[in-house]
């Protein structure tokens, strides 16, 4: 029952939350251990010092400015007392070990496909009223899909 309500989550996520890309910055392109993946890291991630407090909370929530093409960019941390402008949304955040981990480190892809997603530049997300985001996709620096999948298709009309 748990494990259904986990997926219902999910799915009314990818289906009406709005669209974010992050820009990546990536790491390992392979594990023997787990198959193909492409560790990812992103730039806000890598640029956290310049942009959070020197002392942010351990856990909490940023603040992206979107824009036309739903590229996230740093806007501040989170107020609840501040009502988030239309062009904003937050996103769930954790400081553990020096490293501001935003969304998933990690993007798995079929065995023998790694050449698809060399090109990746942008981590497409879907991030719900909470600020929980989940991973659907890569896309590269003209923010074309990398793979192709059904169940990335993007709610917007990209360019």
């Amino acid at each position: 029952m748990v494990i259904n309500i986990g997926i219902y989550h999910k799915e009314r996520l990818l289906a009406e939350a709005p669209p974010l890309l992050l820009k990546l910055a990536p790491m390992d392109p392979r594990s023997l251990m787990q198959g193909d993946y492409m560790a990812l890291n992103y730039q806000i991630s890598r640029d956290w010092r310049k942009l959070l407090p020197d002392s942010p909370p351990h856990d909490g929530f940023l603040v992206l400015n979107l824009d036309e093409n739903h590229i996230g960019s740093f806007a501040g941390l989170y107020e609840q007392t501040r009502p988030l402008e239309q062009n904003q949304l937050r996103i769930r955040y954790r400081l553990r070990d020096g490293r501001l981990r935003i969304g998933s480190n990690a993007f798995f892809f079929q065995e023998g496909t790694a050449k698809k997603y060399r090109q990746g530049a942008y981590g497409e997300f879907r991030v719900g009223d909470e600020g929980e985001s989940l991973l659907i996709a890569l896309r590269d620096e003209k923010l074309n899909l990398l793979g192709g999948s059904a169940s990335s298709k993007p709610a917007v009309t990209w360019p």
